[in-house]
Formats: structure tokens, C-alpha cells, sequence
């Protein structure tokens, strides 16, 4: 059925609805630019409440397996596409994309002209958008931006939960954390505890952890101010890495602040120097905001890796306290794995700590 992608500045974009056409659908249009993924963006909680245009022409071409899946639930409001496969042509493919996507409840919008879509985003910036059958009836009024949204509540875990048995216990704040966070982290021999964004510092205290992850998440950082004391005191107290919006949270906590960027880095090709060695990694990425690096003046942090393109903060360190962060996905899912060697920074700072406490 013929169907639209409605920009927020009045720019129409026409398509075809893949199975049964939705009712209007509101959400951010941002755009994905990787050739290979697009199961894991699909599944990825930072795409939480965002219609996702895919760039590449040729999505669904390979299938879905549910390994791929990072999380259990599939995210985006909606997908945009020029066009998707009918079938996936690759020895563990167990389903289409087309069918998962409708197992899913998402609409996947295709025979939609990506390239001009994506040139409206890149001039206007990320932008509020409707998919939807009619175009004349659109109630704009309907349209909450994702960053007036506590969207970690929709995505955070409601229990605890633990991975893994190694020596090696690291507790995971989860503000909607990627499944291959918790695979690269038991790979590396870790037991995994993962808990809810909100949970108090004495409840991690009492797990007892060695060290901890802040995990990456949808929406404004802005938005869990509520919750930046505590991020302070529990991450003053064990060697700690985060993760994307951990990263920001870090900065926020800290005294730093962060902005909005115009059209967010989204994909597997950003280029990241590590100031302190000039190693260049490339690198996957999913984010609406940065640390804004002014704003660092005057705290503990210091800013340990940039962004080659546009010189954005792509990572930090404290002056004083083993906590680490990058605003990148070193798990990869999808991506690049130039940069998955930073989850030793976490088992390194452990390490560290112990043999502190060991001979004091």
C-alpha cells in the first residue's frame, strides 16, 4: 500500500508499506549509514522512539538470525529503506526481514528515494517525522521529541540479572544496554550482574562488584539529572568504564555538560584518535548528543579521544579516580572491531585496584 514519510519542516517523501499499513506513526528521522547491520540497529535500545533510514540500497539481502538480536525487543518506530529483500540470502539465515520486522509491529516503509531523504536531514538536522497513509491528516500535535522522553525507563532492565562466571564480578547500570556489551565483557572472563538504571548505591554495594560498565541508552542524558548523584558516588567508589550515554552521564555528573548535535554520528565508519597514543580507530556509533569539551574546564576530566571528522569528544579519563569512557561502541554489533581492545581498560583498572588495596 502507498504510504509517506512526512518530515516535520513539510518535506513529503513517498514509499510503499511492506504488509499491513500502520496508523501515523511520530518518532526522530535520523539515518544509519552502514552496508551491513541492520538487524543489530533494529534491536539496538538507542534507537529507541527514532524512524531509522537506512542509506545503504541493499537491506535484508543477507536475512536475520536471532543471534544478531541486542536486545529482546525490536526498537525503532519504523524503518525507511529504498528497498528490501525479499529473501536473505546467507547460509544462518533464519527469516526475512520483512517477516521479523512484522513479527515485531514494524512498519518498514520502502521504494522511498533514501538519497534526498537523507540530504533533507543532513541540511535541516535530525528533525521529528510521521509515517503515515494520508499525508492531509497528520495531528502534529501527537509528536513528543525524543528528548522530552525518559526512554531508558522503556528499555532498562526491571530486575537483576547475572552473566557469566568468572573471577571477575562487573556490575552493569543498564540504560539499555546492547547484548554484546555482556558477551565481549564474559569473554573476556567477567561475571556480568546487570541492574536497573535507577538502582541505589547501597544495593551495588551489596553485590559486591570489582568494577563497573555504565552502558549506553536512548534519549537526552539530560533527562536522568535525577539520577547523576548517585552515578557520582557509586562510580567514585570501583573502577568504571561507559559506554555512549554512560559517557555522557559521566560528564554530567562531574560538572561537564552536553549538547545536541545536528544530525548525530550514526554508523560504522567514524574515524577516532586516542589523543594520548595517535592511534586512529574506526569506529561504530549511535548518538544524538556529545560532551560539550568546553564545559570540562575546571572539572576532573580530561578528554582522552576525538573525533577526526568534526573534533566532538569521543572520550575521557579522571584525573584522579580509575573512570574511563568513550562516546563509541567498542562491542561493535554492528560495526568495526578496531576499537573492542578497550574492554581491557575495565579488567586493567581492576587489576590495578586490587593490587592498591592488596599493599595498603
Amino acid at each position: 500500500m502507498k504510504g509517506y514519510i512526512v518530515l516535520e519542516n513539510g518535506e513529503v517523501f513517498p514509499g510503499k508499506f511492506m504488509g499491513e499499513p500502520p496508523a501515523d506513526l511520530f518518532g526522530e528521522a535520523v539515518f544509519f549509514t552502514g552496508m551491513t547491520g541492520y538487524q543489530e540497529v533494529a534491536t539496538d535500545p538507542s534507537y529507541r522512539g527514532q524512524i531509522v533510514v537506512f542509506t545503504y540500497p541493499l537491506i535484508g539481502n543477507y536475512g536475520v538470525h536471532p543471534d544478531k538480536d541486542q536486545s529482546e525487543e525490536w526498537q525503532p518506530r519504523a524503518l525507511i529503506m529504498g528497498e528490501c529483500a525479499e529473501d536473505g540470502y546467507h547460509y544462518r539465515s533464519e527469516e526475512t526481514l520483512a517477516n521479523q520486522a512484522e513479527n515485531a509491529g514494524i512498519p518498514i516503509l520502502t521504494d522511498v528515494d533514501t538519497r534526498a531523504l537523507v540530504k533533507q536531514i543532513r541540511t535541516m538536522g535530525a528533525m521529528g517525522a510521521v509515517v503515515t497513509t494520508n499525508t492531509e491528516h497528520v495531528v502534529w500535535e501527537d509528536y513528543q521529541p525524543p528528548g522530552d522522553q525518559l526512554l531508558v525507563q522503556e528499555v532498562s532492565t526491571n530486575e537483576i540479572q547475572t552473566y557469566g562466571t568468572g573471577d571477575i564480578h562487573i556490575v552493569l547500570l543498564d540504560f539499555g544496554h546492547k547484548k554484546a556489551m555482556v558477551e565481549s565483557l564474559c569473554e573476556h572472563g567477567a561475571k556480568v550482574t546487570v541492574v536497573p538504571y535507577d538502582t541505589d548505591v547501597s544495593t551495588i554495594q551489596a553485590l559486591d562488584p570489582d568494577g563497573l560498565l555504565l552502558s549506553n541508552g536512548p534519549g537526552n542524558p539530560k533527562q536522568l539529572q535525577a539520577q547523576l548523584p548517585k552515578i557520582k558516588a557509586v562510580v567514585s567508589q570501583y573502577p568504571t568504564f561507559a559506554i555512549c550515554l554512560g559517557h555522557q552521564l559521566i560528564a554530567l555528573a562531574f560538572g561537564g555538560d552536553t549538547v545536541k548535535l545536528k544530525f548525530g554520528h550514526r554508523g560504522a565508519n567514524q574515524p577516532v584518535i586516542d589523543k594520548r597514543t595517535g592511534r586512529v580507530d574506526m569506529t561504530a556509533q549511535n548518538h544524538s548528543y556529545v560532551v560539550d569539551g568546553q564545559s570540562l574546564d575546571g572539572t576532573e576530566l580530561e578528554v582522552t579521544h576525538v573525533n577526526i571528522n568534526d573534533d566532538s569528544v569521543e572520550g575521557l579519563a579522571h584525573q584522579r579516580l580509575p573512570i574511563v569512557t568513550v562516546q563509541y561502541h567498542p562491542e561493535a554489533n554492528p560495526g568495526p572491531e578496531d576499537s573492542h581492545h578497550l574492554f581491557n581498560n575495565i579488567f586493567h583498572m581492576i587489576e590495578k585496584e586490587k593490587e592498591v588495596t592488596l599493599h595498603a
